[in-house]
């Protein structure tokens, strides 16, 4: 039987997706289905890159503005609704479009992941957070300590810098062992920031993977641009405001990228310069991690920019059957 088709534009941040994808949209019936972590969250539209109205250029687009930035939005919940939009797109005729850059939201729609839900364990969280603010290096050694023994292999492969993932991480081993079902191990690498392909990857729909290749010194100065741009447009009175309504200091450094520098700032921690060069260093470092995510999988067919005539006719070939092309 053959499958619907869905179409995923993917690349790092400031590689151009936005523009490409609203670009596809027009030209193939097409609407679009944001997988951006950050996006999802009402208030965070300059801290996000969020697209405007204007570059959306009449083209539909879902998952923007859906979630509340007290609190974190995880992956299940992301594959839930994009599932509903997706089937519903396709129903009235028209091409889904998948676009962003988090792996892991992308990832969890291609391959059509099984997700566990691991609820929060408060208790643990609790102990593990008076640990932090007691003294941060050595509750990261403990939790390391502490995650090596309750599951060996996930340590190797986690950051073990990263506080909240080895927090997460430590969790789901004591919910479910260190030995999960085999559907189940994907997920987990996916919540955990861990890329990886297991087994045979199986979709509800045929998928086109389309990734935007770019040089690395041209993708640094493209990002150092669009921060400042954006300081320019507002992003600290935007994260002040959001400071005001009950996003705490320590929420916004769970959210991680340019808002754990804008926090500090704005606690008069560091100066404003510090927390641009900070922010874009920040940036530069997530793009390169995308550029890990995204390498492993090899059925990601991948195109610059400029390219733009050669994605559309790879697009049209996925599209359109062999016998009904001219």
């Amino acid at each position: 039987m053959n499958k619907d088709k869905i179409l995923v534009i993917l690349g790092p941040t400031s590689s151009g997706k936005t523009d490409l994808s609203v670009e596809l949209a027009r030209k193939f019936n097409g609407e679009i289905i944001s997988a951006d972590s950050r996006q999802v969250y009402k208030g965070l539209d300059i801290g996000s890159g969020k697209v405007t109205k204007k570059e959306m250029r009449g083209v539909p687009h879902y998952l923007l503005n859906i979630a509340n930035p007290k609190r974190a939005f995880i992956v299940v919940q992301f594959k839930e609704k994009a599932e509903k939009i997706i089937k519903d797109i396709l129903k009235r005729g028209k091409l889904p479009i998948v676009a962003g850059g988090t792996g892991f939201y992308i990832q969890a729609i291609v391959d059509d992941v099984i997700l566990p839900r691991v609820k929060p364990n408060l208790k643990l969280r609790k102990e593990l957070e008076k640990l932090l603010k007691e003294n941060k290096e050595k509750a990261i050694k403990e939790m390391c300590k502490r995650l090596k023994k309750l599951d060996p292999r996930r340590f190797k492969e986690i950051d073990q810098k990263n506080p909240r993932r080895l927090m997460r991480a430590i969790e789901i081993a004591t919910t479910l062992g260190k030995v999960p079902p085999i559907k189940e191990k994907l997920a987990i690498n996916l919540e955990l920031g861990v890329p990886s392909l297991l087994g045979t990857p199986s979709s509800k729909w045929e998928v086109l993977q389309i990734g935007i290749k770019t040089d690395d010194e041209v993708l640094k100065e493209r990002i150092e641009k669009r921060f400042r741009k954006r300081v320019k447009a507002g992003i600290t009175a935007e994260a002040k405001k959001l400071h005001e309504q009950g996003v705490s200091w320590k929420r916004m450094n769970e959210i991680g990228l340019a808002h754990k520098h804008i926090a500090k700032y704005l606690k008069g921690e560091i100066s404003k310069e510090e927390m641009i060069l900070n922010s874009i260093k920040e940036e530069r470092q997530y793009a390169k991690r995308q550029k890990t995510w995204f390498k492993r999988d090899k059925r990601i067919q991948w195109f610059e920019l400029k390219e733009e005539n050669k994605i559309e006719k790879e697009v049209e070939k996925f599209l359109i059957p062999k016998y009904l092309r001219p």
